[in-house]
């Protein structure tokens, strides 16, 4: 029980201090809430799921990186600045990857909305 408690804190101290993970967060929340708002499909649930979990553990591990390799060298070191900006873009791998299923799942369902709203046909059929 106390890992879990641990893994908790260490969420709380992410969405604290990394401004990134605070937008990462609400992303998550949005697509959760259009979720239910358009009534996704199962298949549709679980790669949003993945996608939002895939975003948050790589920004907890970024972090934990970040805050790890400034305890053993507060100084500037380019050698660790290499390892934080790995990282760093292992987020935003993952983030274009999640945005890029939000599209797939998001985009046609907010076209058919544009069309309804304007009666107008959307340029993209799917």
């Amino acid at each position: 029980m106390d890992s879990f408690k641990y893994a908790l804190a260490g969420l709380f101290v992410m969405f604290k201090e990394e401004r990134n993970a605070r937008i990462h967060l609400i992303m998550a929340i949005g697509s959760i809430v259009g979720g239910v708002y358009f009534n996704l499909s199962l298949t549709e649930w679980i790669f949003l799921v993945f996608a939002i979990g895939l975003v948050i553990a790589l920004e907890l591990i970024n972090t934990a990186i970040e805050n790890l390799a400034d305890f053993v060298s507060p100084e500037r070191n380019e050698k660790i600045k290499k390892v934080k900006d790995l990282a760093a873009g292992a987020v935003l791998v993952g983030a274009m990857g999640a945005f890029i299923i939000g599209l797939i799942i998001f985009l046609p369902k907010l076209l058919n909305i544009y069309e309804i709203i304007f009666n107008f046909p959307s340029l993209i059929d799917f």
